[in-house]
């Protein structure tokens, strides 16, 4: 890991903070407010008009620390383009619930659909760069060579990642926290791969998000929002990709999984029986229903992340690189 790591991530860093505090002024003129569910805990109904949209702080300070500081290789490039490509769905949908105050945002297919594209787009260059199509199987020593449907795991893995990121942003810090642990640990699997450039998009992911996160932190003063969620899924699912470690995504971003598990068995439950298994979904609202504070869901959750991270660089097959 060299200097220009921790060089990047302190200028991201230095960055979003400087950002933070302008947008949100900015955001309390425009009256871009949070909506909250109203099947939510109660406790969440204060937060009701908290600006949001906040996750363009962190994708301004990193463009900013990458444009001026490193060189564009086809790698870094596809990076950020995913997470600015999913960033940009993510504002859409933010524009329409907040900005024009409809109830409902990006319809399911539309967002499906972008995806999809950007999907293929990311597929096609890394099929001009070579880029391999096997993939190791964590908890074993089995690869399997995906072949021509490499394509359907990257855009299943973009849009799983974006999701899953995305039903996590329910409680202050918890997705910025969380997204912060999972890019350390593709930062030490670039770094050890000799992936520069991957490592210093995730260092300067680590840092412009560190910097938004004490904006974000309980009491919140601003949300990421969709722009911010669905971005870091993208850009987490990117990281995974190019440092190939497509599977271990699951592991490092265990907390991800967990909450997206939480929601689908949740409506299944729901839908077969009429009797739901959690006092709330996503995961974390569960916590919150049975009297947890929102610190000790988050740094319980943030703890749950470390250890999913260590098991993930503790199985990643370091000998067959």
């Amino acid at each position: 890991m060299t200097s220009q790591v921790y060089v990047l991530a302190f200028t991201a860093f230095i960055l979003s903070v400087v950002f933070s505090p302008i947008y949100i002024r900015f955001s309390r003129s425009k009256q871009f407010g949070q909506q909250v569910r109203s099947d939510g805990p109660r406790r969440h109904f204060h937060k009701a008009g908290t600006p949001t949209m906040g996750g363009i702080v962190i994708l301004f300070s990193l463009l900013i620390s990458l444009f001026f500081g490193v060189e564009k290789t086809p790698f870094l490039i596809l990076a950020v383009g995913i997470t600015l490509t999913s960033a940009f769905l993510g504002f859409l949908d933010d524009y329409r619930k907040v900005v024009r105050r409809t109830s409902l945002g990006l319809k399911a297919r539309e967002k499906l659909a972008g995806q999809f594209v950007f999907s293929v787009v990311f597929y096609l260059v890394l099929l001009y760069l070579g880029h391999s199509t096997v993939v190791d199987i964590p908890f074993s020593t089995l690869q399997i060579d995906f072949g021509l449907a490499y394509p359907l795991l990257i855009f299943l893995m973009i849009v799983a990642a974006s999701n899953a990121v995305n039903l996590t942003d329910g409680i202050d810090g918890l997705a910025g926290g969380t997204s912060i642990i999972a890019f350390l640990a593709f930062l030490l699997l670039a770094s050890m791969q000799g992936l520069q450039d991957m490592a210093l998009f995730c260092g300067t992911m680590i840092g412009a998000i560190f910097g938004f996160l004490i904006f974000n932190l309980h009491p919140a003063r601003v949300f990421m929002g969709d722009v911010g969620s669905l971005s870091l899924g993208a850009a987490l699912a990117a990281a995974a990709i190019l440092t190939k470690a497509e599977f271990y995504l699951a592991i490092i971003g265990g907390v991800f999984v967990l909450e997206t598990l939480s929601v689908i068995l949740q409506v299944i439950s729901f839908q077969l029986t009429g009797k739901r298994i959690l006092l709330m979904a996503p995961l974390h609202h569960h916590f919150e229903m049975k009297g947890w504070s929102e610190w000790q869901v988050v740094t319980g959750f943030w703890a749950l992340g470390f250890v999913f991270a260590i098991m993930g660089l503790l199985d990643f097959p370091w000998p067959l690189r």
